[in-house]
């Protein structure tokens, strides 16, 4: 009997073992299973052959759970008092930072790149210094001038305190599985890429790893073709050398490695807030746009309203429109400019709101500016919430179609721009598909459609002063640029390119 017993016992242990183990594997297969999980996979495969030993960095940086902003003051508040809260905490004028370094850069006799390289240290070292003087200059001005003690530092550390050193942390070192080296070793490229496809040159942007099923893995490579059929078309570009800052924008940073927070903006005595937080990267577009007085803007994908936001505070638009296709999205620009430009006269006349397909948009010659900034992956959303996630297994064929999407998005907008004016096309992704191979399509559709004349302007040296504040990576790009995530300066990603109707 106590035989009998002992063997029942043993049979319940192993059955409660199997159904916990079961219980716990089957959690870990549904966590694995996750719109993020996906991303992430996705991720990994795709970009870590467009990017390489970058990825690593770029990737650590995505997953922080916070990343950094910039504050775009607002013209119609206290403007003086803002400015002056920001230049307290320590924030600096990125227009200030613009020219300091463009006036470096320019003072600057052009030396061969060997001598540049080994220069490189001591000139930025040099330009710290300059940046931090104009910094104190800009904090102290805030003071009488007879005032005793005006601070000769803007170290939020007090001077008597004694600072500890933080201990380095450790980086985690990336395990592999005996599975992950075999499928480095035996690559298949039958499992990803269709024998018909055509893909050519896009072969590069194709993952290398293993399926694990192709409802999830499929990914861009069934557009690809359709893609490859803009690689060969020809396009002028031409040198953009400065970027314009306008007289009443003011948008203020952290340096490189100040991971400060901007306190939430309150409202002043106009009765709207104070500044819009947005990621770092995302006034570049509007500055890539080259806003002049008297310009007619549209924003053709405006949701939720930041960029849309950063233009009026130029105020130089005649006339500003903010586009979407959804209600709910059309809503969220609502509520953005009621809470930063309600009740302004000024613009009672000049900005609309509208509800539109952007693809049907059919305003010909109504506008000289159009900002792109299209629906894209979102690769940062994707990798911390599962809400609205691209990559859930339910939005699979809507993921597939993105790049069909923007291209027919841009093709219009360059359809309709005024001659002479500027569109810019952005999206916050690091995929060369929605990117440059987006823009290469649009191109050749736009000239095929219309026989109108497109030059992309090339913004290196433009952006070069801007290099204190961010990463911009080449990768391959033809038309564009991109801003690619880091540690120091955790925005983005951004890619951008400006396009110039000719005729």
């Amino acid at each position: 009997m106590a035989r009998l017993f002992n063997i029942l016992a043993i049979r319940e242990l192993l059955r409660i073992h199997v159904a916990r183990y079961s219980e716990k594997n089957s959690a870990v297969i549904k966590r694995k299973k996750t719109a993020k999980y996906i991303a992430l996979k996705h991720f990994d495969d795709f970009y870590s052959t467009v990017y390489g030993k970058r990825w690593g960095e770029i990737k650590q940086a995505l997953l922080m759970g916070e990343h950094k902003y910039m504050a775009v003051v607002n013209s119609f508040s206290d403007i003086n008092r803002i400015k002056s809260e920001l230049e307290l905490q320590g924030a600096m004028n990125l227009k200030m930072i613009y020219e300091t370094y463009k006036t470096v850069i320019d003072e600057t006799p052009h030396k061969s790149s060997k001598k540049k390289k080994k220069e490189n240290q001591a000139e930025r070292l040099r330009m710290e210094s300059v940046i931090a003087n104009t910094q104190i200059n800009m904090v102290q001005s805030h003071y009488p001038e007879n005032y005793a003690s005006k601070p000769t530092t803007v170290n939020t550390v007090d001077e008597d305190e004694d600072i500890i050193e933080k201990p380095k942390i450790l980086q985690p070192v990336e395990m592999k599985s005996i599975e992950a080296h075999l499928n480095d070793v035996n690559l298949d490229m039958n499992r990803i890429v269709y024998p018909n496809a055509g893909l050519s040159g896009l072969y590069e942007y194709v993952p290398a790893t293993q399926l694990k099923g192709l409802e999830d893995w499929v990914l861009e490579s069934e557009h690809y073709s359709y893609y490859n059929q803009g690689a060969d078309f020809s396009v002028n570009i031409e040198p953009d050398p400065a970027l314009t800052f306008p007289k009443y924008l003011n948008i203020y940073t952290f340096e490189e490695d100040n991971n400060n927070r901007f306190p939430a903006p309150k409202k002043g005595s106009t009765d709207v807030l104070d500044y819009y937080l947005l990621d770092g990267t995302s006034v570049l577009p509007v500055l890539a746009l080259d806003l002049q007085p008297g310009d007619s803007v549209l924003d053709m994908c405006a949701a939720p309203g930041g960029k849309t936001l950063t233009i009026l505070q130029t105020l130089m638009p005649r006339l500003m429109v903010a586009n979407d296709v959804q209600l709910s999205r059309v809503k969220r620009i609502h509520k953005v400019m009621n809470q930063f430009v309600n009740g302004i006269g000024q613009w009672e006349d000049k900005l609309y709101v509208t509800q539109r397909d952007a693809r049907a948009i059919e305003d010909k010659d109504m506008f000289n500016k159009i900002l792109v900034d299209v629906p894209c992956t979102t690769d940062r959303h994707c990798l911390h919430s599962d809400e609205n996630n691209i990559f859930s297994t339910s939005r699979v064929q809507e993921r597939l179609k993105i790049p069909e999407l923007q291209a027919n998005i841009l093709t219009n907008a360059l359809k309709i721009i005024s001659v002479g004016g500027t569109v810019v096309y952005s999206t916050c992704s690091l995929s060369p598909i929605q990117n440059d191979g987006v823009v290469g399509m649009a191109l050749k559709k736009a000239w095929e459609e219309t026989n109108s004349i497109m030059v992309v302007k090339d913004m290196r040296r433009a952006l070069d002063p801007l290099k204190c504040l961010y990463k911009f990576g080449n990768f391959g790009l033809k038309y564009g640029h991109i801003v690619i995530p880091t540690l120091k300066n955790n925005w983005g990603p951004m890619y951008f390119c400006k396009i110039v109707r000719i005729r």
